[in-house]
């Protein structure tokens, strides 16, 4: 004798189960939506519910402010490794995982362009490789990029996000704080302007350098921006941080950025202020 869900299952008209992609729906990390991966991409990788502003790797953030028939500049070569350097994992072995999963050789990529007409060199740091880690590559990304600018008589366009400096790579990574100031005064000398963008997350080294030296400081709402972690400056100064602190909108009102701009008014925002730039430098 069948039991009563057999024979209510028996009785209705199901479907068999229709197969689905995987990534047809994202969550916002922010207030937990679901939404669609289309609508999601769409619209900049930004929710439509409460404007979290997702992380972008460095193709979509290029074709996002650049204008269609950009150039990818080739990535400098370095020595990989350099320390033979071990922790839980071989540094080797973490960068070959992160190259498989990249389709970039490191976290920082450069491409020459124009952004509504206005010539530029925009170099992109990619979260996803390696927490965007300041290393020898990205600081010689950095370098190539600058003399780019130089040599098109454009600015150069930072746009930032990473943990830090890369720890397998020590003082050799350190030395890329540096090298990258004394590149942005190279593009200074040459007349051309230096602009960053300050995306989720920007921390550490790549704060105490070239995220912080531009001559205009655009950020992303919401992103977080600071030098060491809420949790270690409070356990130091023994006190308790305001709301917000070292969140772009935070770091605004206290004069450290020049502008929080909405990724839909990025490009135009950018390709108004180098309008601006240019023309003071030509005048």
């Amino acid at each position: 004798m069948s039991s009563w869900l057999t024979r209510v299952r028996n009785a209705l008209p199901f479907t068999p189960k229709r197969d689905t992609p995987d990534n047809l729906w994202i969550k916002c990390p922010s207030c937990s939506e679901m939404l669609f991966t289309k609508e999601y991409e769409d619209n900049l990788s930004v929710c439509p519910r409460c404007e979290h502003h997702g992380r972008i790797g460095a193709d979509a953030r290029l074709a996002q402010l650049l204008d269609p028939g950009f150039e990818l500049l080739p990535a400098p070569k370095v020595k990989e490794d350099p320390l033979k350097f071990r922790d839980s994992k071989k540094y080797t072995d973490r960068l070959k995982a992160a190259k498989a999963a990249n389709p970039h050789p490191d976290a920082m990529t450069n491409a020459f362009g124009t952004i509504e007409g206005h010539k530029a060199v925009v170099g992109v740091q990619d979260f996803a490789f390696m927490g965007g880690s300041m290393g020898m590559a990205v600081g010689n990304a950095f370098l190539a990029g600058i003399d780019r600018a130089v040599k098109e008589k454009c600015p150069y366009v930072a746009v930032t996000a990473a943990g830090g400096a890369r720890m397998q790579e020590g003082i050799l990574s350190l030395m890329q704080m540096p090298r990258t100031t004394v590149g942005i005064a190279k593009l200074h000398a040459a007349g051309q302007p230096y602009i960053v963008i300050l995306t989720d997350p920007t921390t550490g080294g790549v704060t105490a350098s070239y995220a912080m030296l531009g001559d205009v400081q655009i950020a992303e709402p919401g992103a977080l921006i600071g030098f060491a972690g809420q949790r270690v400056i409070q356990d130091t100064i023994r006190e308790k941080l305001p709301e917000g602190f070292q969140r772009a909108e935070y770091l605004h009102d206290h004069g450290m950025l020049d502008m929080v701009v909405h990724r839909h008014a990025l490009k135009e925002t950018l390709a108004r202020t180098i309008g601006y730039l240019t023309a003071a430098k030509a005048a």
